[in-house]
């Protein structure tokens, strides 16, 4: 995993400090700076990814195409989504008109 901090969005509420320390410091004025090249180890990875979610101004951002855990299946009906669209053909059934 490898993390990208963006300093022009962080307001300085120092949660990434307090949650991976060994990954984010404070400078002099509050505001996080990463420490290192953003490469993530995969013992730390929990730790860094509630620094990432709890960041409220979102300055941390995850590099890299994430794989999905669970298949998922988008369509769960077999019904055909078209078949209740809304067209000229039966506007009447669904109340309106030109």
């Amino acid at each position: 995993m490898k993390i990208r901090l963006d300093r022009t969005v962080c307001d300085g509420f120092g949660l990434c400090a307090k949650q991976a320390p060994g990954y984010f410091s404070l400078d002099d004025w509050g505001y996080a700076c990463l420490i290192g090249d953003g490469t993530v180890a995969e013992k730390d990875h929990d730790a860094v990814m509630r620094a990432l979610m709890d960041c409220p101004v979102h300055a941390i951002t995850e590099l890299g195409e994430r794989t999905p855990q669970v298949g998922h299946t988008y369509c769960a009906s077999a019904e055909d989504p078209a078949r209740n669209l809304k067209t000229e053909s039966n506007e009447a059934q669904w109340g309106f008109t030109r």
